[in-house]
């Protein structure tokens, strides 16, 4: 296989034009056709026959290409977590997650102080603003927490949380210039209605963390909420006559579901439900931690101890916490738990697009968006990642 950058056409205003061929591209709906791409400063121009040639056309040699997947909820990797604040630890998440498929993300924060949590925005901000070449493209915020049910903080420190606060989130959104993409919340506390309401006009509103009744979820989605955070974890199981959160979230054909497909946090069987409650509706997440990428050990999480051995991090009450997973292989994952390719690639790419409000310039390969894509066997194994149509 070419590497991209060897062979490109320059026009005379500087434009760099690439021809991609021979390839087999994921098309939403359709499937793998075959086909080329034209790559025009980093964004599709056009999809042509297969056998299409033009000067300096890469040929991928009937490789699969499918958008860059997008993790809309993952805390850290390599030893770093968004929460730090650290802007070169967040350049540090985003280098890694690039090698590994992922080119867009949307950095979660956890459960701490709001000038906490300013800081972090702010280096995530930054990130954004730059948007440094070779580099995940950070596409807004998920933030998770501080408005959350103590009976279901999770990992979540019991310490920092907080009952809905429009005016507290408006300053932060503010202050990060509108890029928080997903608030979160629990539909029991008070407020929690006014909120959704209010923070619908603004972002996308996720129900988490959370024991809330059937009922209770239901007007906060009737209110405004579109979202359920990582499907299963952190709320009540299904039950007959207490359908809760589930049940409320499931029969409302405008809410997405995250789902943490680790093979650790949901039972392979219920990922299989999943994809069933919710339709063409679940976002495939990592919810990884800053020991992602790393050796079994100790970390911190929002200002608690976090213990990864074999590939499980826990808290050290037992309580199991994020991943150590990448998105990329959460797909792998899905796949052959028996997830229907197609539609668990859509899981990792447009659906979580869709839900940060990008989908016209993200997830997907179609003229006018931009040319971030991966190129892989017929097995999907990683071969290769693309930028803005420039390989890593």
């Amino acid at each position: 296989m070419q590497r991209a950058h060897a062979d490109c056409q320059c026009t005379s205003t500087g434009e760099i034009i690439m021809l991609f061929t021979n390839v087999h591209i994921f098309r939403s709906g359709r499937g793998f056709v075959p086909g080329s791409l034209r790559v025009e400063d980093g964004v599709y121009t056009a999809l042509l026959p297969p056998d299409a040639v033009e000067a300096g056309s890469v040929d991928l040699g009937g490789a699969y290409v499918i958008p860059g997947l997008i993790d809309i909820h993952t805390h850290g990797n390599s030893g770093a977590d968004f929460s730090d604040g650290d802007y070169e630890g967040l350049k540090t998440m985003a280098a890694f997650l690039a090698r590994r498929g992922v080119t867009g993300f949307a950095p979660a924060s956890m459960t701490l102080p709001y000038d906490a949590l300013s800081r972090a925005y702010a280096a995530a901000r930054r990130l954004a603003d730059e948007a440094p070449a070779g580099y995940a493209r950070l596409l807004g915020i998920n933030m998770e927490g501080p408005f959350f049910s103590e009976k279901k903080k999770g990992a979540q420190n019991a310490a920092y949380l907080r009952a809905p606060d429009f005016d507290a989130f408006e300053k932060l959104f503010k202050e990060c210039g509108g890029l928080i993409r997903i608030v979160d919340l629990a539909p029991e506390l008070p407020g929690a209605v006014e909120f959704a309401a209010r923070a619908a006009k603004l972002c996308t509103v996720s129900v988490a963390h959370t024991d809330a009744t059937y009922g209770e979820a239901r007007a906060v989605y009737e209110a405004g909420a579109t979202h359920l955070t990582h499907l299963f974890n952190a709320m009540p199981s299904i039950h007959h006559r207490r359908p809760g959160v589930i049940g409320a979230a499931s029969e409302n054909d405008r809410v997405y579901a995250e789902l943490i497909c680790d093979g650790q946090h949901v039972h392979e069987s219920a990922v299989r439900m999943a994809f069933k409650l919710f339709p063409g509706r679940i976002c495939l997440i990592s919810d990884a931690l800053r020991c992602c990428g790393m050796p079994d050990g100790q970390y911190e999480l929002g200002g608690q101890d976090v213990f990864l051995s074999g590939g499980i991090a826990r808290l050290a009450d037992g309580t199991i916490a994020g991943s150590a997973a990448t998105l990329y292989e959460c797909l792998l994952k899905a796949i052959s738990f028996g997830i229907d390719r197609d539609e668990a690639i859509r899981a990792a790419t447009l659906n979580p697009a869709r839900q940060l409000g990008c989908e016209d310039r993200f997830g997907s390969i179609e003229v006018g968006k931009q040319a971030d894509f991966l190129v892989c066997d017929a097995d999907l194994r990683l071969w290769a990642v693309y930028l803005g149509g420039v390989i890593l």
